[in-house]
């Protein structure tokens, strides 16, 4: 369980760090920093998801005990430059959010250092609580423009750098590798080659770029969208998304437990299930009381539920000195998942005026992950079985 508490702790505060630009999307434009905030807060979920599969190698190499503490100091570096000096330019911003990117990379570290800490029957319980730290983003979403507000622009950025430190010492001196842990020795080049030669790293893959890279995408959008879609404030915005994290997170470790009582597959076949209905009503653009805010929520249980399951699969079928490649890339396709959506959002509604068509491909990719859940369903079995 400490080995559980840290991990979810480290992935907590990065996400937190990670996430530090979106909420700031509304306001930059307001300032005139730049005209669209898509690229900018975007630029960070597309360096975290890639930056997934190097650091999942490594992590089967050197293990998380290493990994944690080394990620969250890295982390430093790019929260401090976006709070002193990275955001009086879009230059500053896209340099910024690049090197941000490597917040987002710590996923990949908890997942296999989790599991060799839980026996297969407990591992969809304990990644669904680890997984459900992505609610740090939920901090930042919160926080960061009422800090702004209160004490300046530096000011988030500040808080994020010292909560990064604090956890990267905390970690340091108290985490330990599990008593049957062993570093891999193969090449971590070829370890991720291995990985991408499964099926059932592309088929999680794809499952995971739907459940994670959909709560992300609407994370970083979101409040942009009510914006520009509702007219809400920036700070109403902001407030709304952070409940739109809280549901999505409070119901991942429920997608992690149920999986493991009743298999992922039908969990996540209830997920996307959700998904549908809930992009079907958002689509047409309803009115944000009750039937847009019961929508959005809809798509936060959906995806949240999704998560956790994803990941209770993995534990389970992905070979064990393999698990932090496979982790790697399957959480690269989740972040890479989160990366598009935004762009596509943006581009409906310069070309359409609406954010309906973006929705509908969100509704088709939905169904899309029901017809792929039901393929790889057929193998999947109760963890306790």
């Amino acid at each position: 369980m400490r080995a559980l508490v840290l991990a979810t702790l480290g992935f907590g505060v990065s996400c937190w760090a990670w996430a530090l630009l979106s909420p700031l999307g509304p306001v930059l434009v307001q300032r005139g920093t730049v005209a669209d905030a898509s690229l900018v807060v975007a630029i960070p979920v597309l360096v975290g998801a890639v930056g997934r599969i190097p650091i999942g190698a490594l992590t089967d190499r050197f293990g998380g005990r290493i990994m944690f503490p080394a990620v969250s100091l890295a982390a430093v570096v790019p929260v401090l430059f976006l709070g002193l000096v990275g955001q009086d330019s879009l230059a500053g911003l896209l340099l910024g959010g690049l090197l941000l990117g490597i917040a987002g990379t710590i996923f990949a570290i908890g997942i296999p250092f989790v599991n060799s800490w839980f026996p297969p029957e407990r591992r969809g319980m304990a990644t669904g609580i680890y997984g459900a730290s992505m609610g740090g983003t939920a901090i930042a979403a919160f926080t960061t423009v009422p800090l702004v507000s209160a004490a300046g622009p530096a000011a988030p950025f500040l808080a994020s750098a010292a909560a990064l430190v604090l956890y990267a010492g905390v970690a340091a001196v108290l985490m330990r590798p599990a008593p049957g842990w062993r570093p891999s020795t193969a090449n971590p080049l070829r370890q991720t080659a291995g990985a991408l030669r499964l099926p059932i790293t592309w088929q999680t893959g794809a499952l995971y770029a739907l459940s994670f890279g959909g709560y992300v995408a609407f994370t970083v959008f979101l409040p942009t969208l009510l914006v520009g879609w509702y007219e809400l404030s920036p700070g109403d915005a902001a407030l709304r998304t952070a409940g739109f994290v809280v549901v999505a997170v409070i119901l991942r470790p429920f997608g992690g437990v149920l999986a493991d009582r009743f298999t992922a597959a039908r969990m996540l076949l209830v997920s996307y299930a959700a998904l549908a209905l809930a992009a079907g009503v958002l689509m047409v653009h309803p009115p944000l009381a009750p039937w847009g805010t019961a929508a959005f929520l809809l798509a936060a249980g959906g995806l949240g539920l999704g998560a956790g399951a994803v990941f209770a699969l993995v534990a389970r079928v992905a070979p064990p000195q393999s698990i932090g490649a496979v982790t790697g890339v399957v959480g690269a396709a989740g972040g890479l998942g989160g990366f598009v959506p935004p762009l596509l959002m943006a581009a409906s509604m310069e070309s359409f005026g609406t954010y309906g068509p973006a929705l509908a491909a969100l509704l088709a990719a939905a169904v899309g992950a029901l017809a792929l859940t039901a393929h790889v369903g057929r193998r999947d079995r109760p963890a306790a079985a």
